[in-house]
């Protein structure tokens, strides 16, 4: 199977196109590179994970974060020998980058969020896109449930583990210090 037929790639492609939920596209696809191994942070996968958040940055009027996240993305877009051919099969990759950058340089004077669809080149991706849209649940476009989405979800998780995170470092912080009184 080509790495974008992967059901969490094709869920990204329907949020992307079909309701610009930038933050599901990025809560999708971080599931699916995190679950291949090594989770290298030069993967292909980074560079939709980064154009989805800088998109989002973006629509929520973030233009400094979104130029940022953007430019990031299209470094990582650069891809080379085999990782071109593979990840050039299945989407328009060269009109993506131009797309991307076009993005950049809107971004640059000022101008309004315009967002842009991913153009799919393979008929067996589009299908499975399809397919998709037909079960997925998808929030109204243009919705404040969609826009502001971070800012509306339940953070109890993430607030709880950053919460343990810094109770870990306290106390390696602690043993460390006590390392050295010895």
């Amino acid at each position: 199977m080509h790495p974008y037929q992967h059901p969490l790639f094709v869920n990204f492609m329907v949020y992307f196109n079909q309701n610009q939920d930038y933050f599901e596209c990025h809560e999708v696809l971080e599931e699916y590179w995190k679950s291949l191994p090594n989770g290298d942070k030069k993967h292909p996968l980074t560079a939709y994970i980064l154009l989805a958040t800088g998109m989002y940055h973006w629509r929520r009027g973030n233009t400094a974060g979104a130029s940022r996240t953007i430019r990031k993305a299209l470094n990582r877009f650069q891809l080379s020998g085999r990782e071109a051919d593979l990840y050039g099969q299945e989407i328009d990759l060269l009109r993506l980058i131009k797309d991307a950058q076009n993005v950049v340089d809107r971004l640059e004077q000022n101008l309004p969020f315009e967002p842009f669809s991913i153009i799919v080149r393979s008929p067996k991706l589009a299908k499975l896109i399809d397919e998709a849209s037909q079960t997925m649940e998808l929030l109204p476009f243009g919705s404040d449930a969609i826009i502001h989405k971070h800012m509306l979800r339940d953070r109890s998780d993430i607030l709880l583990e950053r919460q343990n995170s810094v109770e870990k470092r306290k106390i390696l912080n602690e043993e460390k210090k006590k390392g050295r009184r010895r």
